[in-house]
């Protein structure tokens, strides 16, 4: 079956363009264009009084669709805001380590996106946090060596992805990693920005005890500004670092007098006045899925099925010659495929011209599919492909 149609709009702006980077910039199903109007009229008509619909009833839905993607038990946990980093920075603000001035001792890994990885790094440069990193390679003792170090303890904060942006190598069984954190009141973060709604996920188990993040640039497939928190209960109760959405609708319990009230929840973790249109475009894409009995689980079997046919092409062609493939055949792996090598900004650069939309990370080529390619598509990529060349 194919999807393609659905994204008439958004292919059509660039009709010979092939468009391989799912995994980056996902194209936007037409349904989210009637849905960016729709904000705007709604802002024109109601002025300030949208914030009303906003919170009665955009926000409740996004956390439905959120909740039953991840199994998640309580969807008045996940909070949004317009990126993921804005939740870092307020998680981080709300450790119990902040009030004393002493440095955040975080686990992570080598290979977390900029979002995090260069705040971390920043915080290392002022002396304010003392960040262990394990190393992601070699893939099949990650989950071992990460468990391990994670099983020492005291740590206020552990950090790591569900798939990773710089191999796709994907943690399979990442509850193994949450249960091996001992000390009760750590803070455990798993960033999924590169699996929501790529592959199946369900948080059931684990859900009273980890943060979730992801958003909806890349496989949500409703453009920026549409990042969620799952908040587990009982953990992060009050960021230092809050906006005034914080404190909308129900407060946690009666304060002590001049203290910063919290709603309960997820909202908990809300900033300030945002631009709701990308929850309007989330909406509407979620919508749209459940009307026409897309699960994710159907989303993951089409693009397996368009990675093996590329990689079968890629063997009987000799493409991207002398390339590493990450992560390599057999071991579990995200919705796009990296081409390591030297050669990689040339054949990118090859590509680009031949219009062919991939992208780069360094010395990785990376293409990725999704719910809009169709088998069209994937032999106009391997022909096209099979013009560049190794200089």
């Amino acid at each position: 079956m194919s999807w393609k149609k659905n994204f008439a709009r958004f292919l059509g702006a660039a009709p010979k363009r092939l468009h391989f980077a799912a995994h980056s910039h996902h194209p936007w199903p037409d349904v989210s264009f009637d849905a960016h109007q729709q904000a705007w009229l709604d802002a024109a008509r109601e002025a300030d009084h949208k914030w009303d619909r906003v919170f009665s009833e955009l926000i409740p839905r996004a956390q439905a669709h959120v909740a039953r993607q991840l199994s998640l038990p309580d969807p008045a946990t996940v909070c949004f805001a317009p990126s993921t980093h804005e939740f870092i920075v307020r998680l981080l603000s709300a450790l119990p380590i902040s009030s004393n001035g002493g440095p955040v001792r975080v686990l992570t890994t080598d290979s977390e996106f900029h979002s995090f990885s260069r705040q971390m790094k920043r915080l290392e440069e002022e002396r304010r946090a003392v960040v262990e990193r394990v190393p992601v390679a070699p893939f099949e003792s990650f989950a071992q060596r990460f468990c391990a170090a994670a099983a020492r303890g005291g740590h206020h904060l552990v950090y790591f992805s569900q798939c990773f942006y710089n191999t796709g190598f994907r943690i399979a069984d990442f509850e193994a990693l949450v249960n091996a954190v001992p000390d009760r009141e750590t803070c455990i973060v798993i960033d999924g920005y590169h699996s929501f709604m790529a592959m199946p996920t369900d948080l059931s188990r684990i859900a009273h005890r980890v943060f979730y993040t992801a958003g909806g640039y890349k496989y949500a497939m409703a453009g920026e500004g549409a990042c969620f928190l799952h908040c587990p209960p009982g953990y992060a109760l009050r960021p230092v670092n809050t906006g005034w959405f914080a404190s909308f609708g129900t407060l946690t319990q009666a304060q002590a007098h001049d203290e910063v009230p919290y709603a309960v929840g997820g909202q908990r973790f809300m900033g300030a006045t945002f631009d709701p249109a990308p929850l309007y475009r989330f909406n509407a894409v979620q919508d749209w899925l459940a009307r026409e009995g897309i699960t994710v689980a159907m989303i993951r079997a089409h693009v397996e099925n368009l990675q093996r046919r590329f990689l079968d092409w890629r063997e009987k062609s000799g493409a991207f010659p002398g390339a590493e493939l990450l992560p390599p055949a057999g071991t579990d792996r995200g919705n796009f495929l990296i081409f390591c090598s030297p050669q990689a900004p040339d054949w990118y650069a090859q590509l680009a011209a031949l219009d062919v939309l991939t992208d780069l990370r360094d010395d990785r080529l990376r293409i990725g599919f999704g719910l809009y390619h169709e088998d069209s598509d994937l032999d106009a990529l391997c022909e096209r492909t099979g013009l560049v060349r190794k200089r």
